[in-house]
């Protein structure tokens, strides 16, 4: 395993001519660890003596996206965030993704940081899907576990297996591609159009930490762009609902006002109860004026219900 330091993000050495004065950040250690046979990034906060806390990122992301809920938390934790296979500074395929993989990449992280007892699982949508079904797999492995912004996917109602197999099948005759910004101020201004929450800093610390350079010294995501081809198999949310049945921790679904739980489910309030009925130990927390990237707009909030419930639930 190689251990990299990061700097500050307030050190001189880390602001470029334009940027803004960044505020001070806990600085962050990033690791190189071999699982399954890739290359893994993970970024580690806190002393190493402290209670672990594992954060998983979600779709098109990668762990700097924790960064301002880390500030604010109050306590000492040692805190381990990877970046997923094809996300960030880990292993890209460019091909597709087989979406199991997490789950068997997350057993060989938990091996390799934490190889006995119960572990805390906090995971962000895709992170939170990975997390669920995950800690009804291994029950024994997960002693607290909190679900950000998601409660499964909504597919449409056309969705069918021979037509997402075809589309799949379309989508490996060329390369897909990712959006290019022309400089870092233009990625900067995309992201707070997706998310007029976010402010000036914020959105420019998450412009130099989930993006990297592309051709033409213009700015991508941080993100394998096969991440972008769908899914060749039907998505059976009875199967997730099986799995989540399984779970045996205390859970918290942390809900975003704004965010995409409450705009798919709004309008099926009944659906929205038997997903939560599925864990036997559930409590569910709204984030006020958050959109789906809660950590992002509400980091205080999130960071104190995330201590709020771990501490009051630690085994």
């Amino acid at each position: 395993m190689n251990t990299n330091p990061i700097v500050p993000e307030n050190d001189p050495a880390r602001m470029p001519d334009g940027a803004l004065q960044a505020p001070s950040h806990k600085a962050s250690t990033l690791d190189t660890v071999s699982v399954r046979g890739l290359d893994y990034a993970v970024r580690r906060w806190g002393p190493a003596d402290a209670p672990q806390l594992f954060l998983l990122h979600g779709w098109m992301d990668s762990s700097p996206t924790f960064q301002f809920v880390v500030d604010a938390l109050r306590r000492d934790w040692q805190i381990i965030a990877p970046d997923w296979r094809g996300f960030g500074g880990s292993t890209w395929f460019g091909h597709s993704y087989w979406f199991p993989d997490y789950y068997a990449d997350l057993e060989a992280l938990l091996a390799h940081y934490a190889p006995e007892g119960a572990v805390r699982l906090v995971g962000h949508s895709m992170g939170a899907a990975v997390a669920g079904v995950y800690a009804g797999l291994r029950p024994e492995r997960v002693s607290q576990l909190v679900m950000m912004d998601f409660l499964g996917l909504k597919p449409p109602p056309d969705a069918d297996a021979p037509t997402l197999l075809r589309k799949w099948l379309d989508a490996q005759a060329a390369a897909p591609r990712l959006p290019t910004h022309a400089d870092h101020a233009a990625f900067v201004r995309r992201l707070r159009t997706a998310n007029p929450r976010l402010s000036p800093a914020r959105a420019d610390f998450l412009a130099r930490h989930v993006g990297r350079a592309a051709a033409g010294d213009r700015v991508e995501m941080a993100c394998d762009p096969w991440h972008k081809v769908p899914s060749p198999f039907v998505y059976r949310i009875e199967d997730v609902m099986a799995c989540w049945r399984q779970v045996c921790a205390p859970t918290l679904m942390l809900l975003a006002e704004h965010g995409y739980v409450n705009e798919r489910l709004a309008d099926e309030p009944d659906e929205l109860q038997r997903r939560l009925g599925c864990f036997a130990d559930v409590r569910v927390l709204t984030i006020a004026d958050a959109g789906h990237n809660l950590q992002h707009d509400q980091p205080e909030q999130v960071a104190a219900a995330l201590e709020d419930f771990l501490c009051g639930d630690a085994r």
